[in-house]
C-alpha cells in the first residue's frame, strides 16, 4: 500500500492523511509543526505478524489514535534521515539516523519530528514479542544505537525485502517474518535461550542477505573472494561458506551465476550495444574470455555472440516497423 499527499491541495491534505493512512492504517494522528506546508508519503507492507512502514514528510507531531478494541503492538522506530524524539512509558528518547527504539502502542504518548525526515517503522504484535524479551519494562523506549550489530542486520534485511516478489509464497512470508522477529528480539537483548535460537535462524538469514547484497554490488571486481567478504562483514570465510552450503550451493557458484546473469542482461540491453562481448565479460568480473564463453553457453544454452546478434536483429525489426 502506498500513500502520498502529492496532488492533494489545501486543507484536504492533512484531512486525507488522517482519514486514509493515519486513523485506518497506522492508528496515529498527526499535527504539522512550523510554517512548512504539510506533506507526507508512505509505503506499507503487511505480512502475518508484521507491518513494515516507510514514512517521509514535513515536520510533525504524531499521537496515538487507538481505540480500546485495537490490539497492542510493539513499534520499532528507526529514523533514516533527520531526528525524532519518542515519548512513551514515562521516558523520552532522542534518535538520530540509524538509531532505534521499541515502544508499546498502548503506552505511546508522542513522536516529534522537528524537521523534514524519514523513518522506518515495524509493528509486531505484543503477544509475539513480549514473552521472549527479558526485563521488558527496562528496555522499552531506550536508545538502540545505530552501531548495534543486530540492528544493522535488521535494517539490511528489511531493505533487501523492498519489492521482493518472492514474498508472494506463504511459506516464504512466514520465514521472513520469523527472521525479523528474531533480529528485533536480539537488538532488545532477549534471554539467552531466545538469543541462541535467533542466532540460529534470523541472524544467519540476515547475514546471508547482507552478503549477497554486497556481492551484487561488487560483481565487476575481479578480486572478489570469500576472504575479502569475510573481512568486510567481520566473520570467517568458513562461516560464509557454511551460509551458502545451507542453501545447497557454494559461494563460487552463486557469484558465477550472478555474473553470467548480469552479462546476459547487458547483452540484451541496447544501452550497452557499444560494448563488445569481451568488454561486457570484463565488466562483469571475468578475466578469461574463453572461460566466460564456455560457462555462458553452459548456463544459457547459447553463446554471448548469439545473444548480442538476436538483440541487434530485434532493434532492426523495431526500426523498420
Amino acid at each position: 500500500m502506498r500513500f502520498s499527499t502529492e496532488g492533494i491541495a489545501g486543507p484536504r491534505t492533512l484531512a486525507s492523511w488522517r482519514e486514509i493512512f493515519g486513523h485506518e492504517v497506522m492508528k496515529l494522528d498527526m499535527e504539522p509543526l512550523g510554517d512548512m506546508p504539510f506533506h507526507c508519503s508512505a509505503s506499507l507492507r503487511t505480512l502475518p505478524g508484521l507491518i513494515i512502514a516507510s514514512i517521509a514528510g514535513s515536520p510533525n507531531r504524531l499521537m496515538p489514535a487507538r481505540t480500546k478494541e485495537d490490539s497492542e503492538n510493539f513499534l520499532v522506530v528507526v529514523p533514516t534521515s533527520g531526528t525524532t524524539t519518542v515519548s512513551a512509558h514515562g521516558r523520552d528518547v532522542s534518535l538520530g539516523p540509524g538509531d532505534a527504539t521499541v515502544i508499546s502502542t498502548a503506552d505511546l504518548d508522542l513522536i516529534v519530528t522537528p524537521s523534514p525526515a524519514s523513518f522506518l517503522a515495524l509493528a509486531i504484535p505484543a503477544m509475539i514479542l513480549g514473552p521472549v524479551i527479558a526485563n521488558l519494562g527496562e528496555v522499552l523506549t531506550t536508545l538502540i544505537p545505530s552501531s548495534t550489530d543486530a540492528l544493522q542486520l535488521l535494517l539490511g534485511y528489511v531493505a533487501a525485502l523492498h519489492d521482493d516478489m518472492t514474498l508472494a509464497a506463504p511459506g516464504t512470508r512466514h520465514q521472513v517474518v520469523t527472521h525479523i522477529h528474531d533480529l528485533v528480539a536480539m537488538a532488545l537483548g532477549a534471554g539467552s535461550a531466545v538469543t541462541a535460537m535467533a542466532q540460529g535462524h534470523g541472524l544467519r538469514a540476515a547475514r546471508l542477505r547482507a552478503i549477497k547484497s554486497d556481492i551484487m554490488g561488487r560483481l565487476d571486481q575481479h578480486d572478489l573472494s570469500v576472504e575479502v567478504l569475510a573481512a568486510r562483514h567481520r566473520v570467517s570465510a568458513r562461516y560464509i561458506s557454511r551460509l551458502f552450503k545451507s542453501e545447497g550451493r557454494t559461494f563460487t557458484d552463486f557469484v558465477l551465476t550472478q555474473r553470467l546473469k548480469r552479462a546476459h542482461d547487458m547483452l540484451q540491453d541496447g544501452r550497452f550495444a557499444d560494448r563488445s562481448v569481451g568488454t561486457i565479460a570484463f565488466d562483469t568480473g571475468f578475466s578469461d574470455l574463453s572461460y566466460f564463453n564456455r560457462t555462458f553457453r553452459r548456463a544459457h544454452g547459447t553463446t554471448p555472440s548469439d545473444v548480442r546478434k538476436a538483440q541487434e536483429q530485434s532493434v532492426d525489426r523495431i526500426e523498420r516497423a
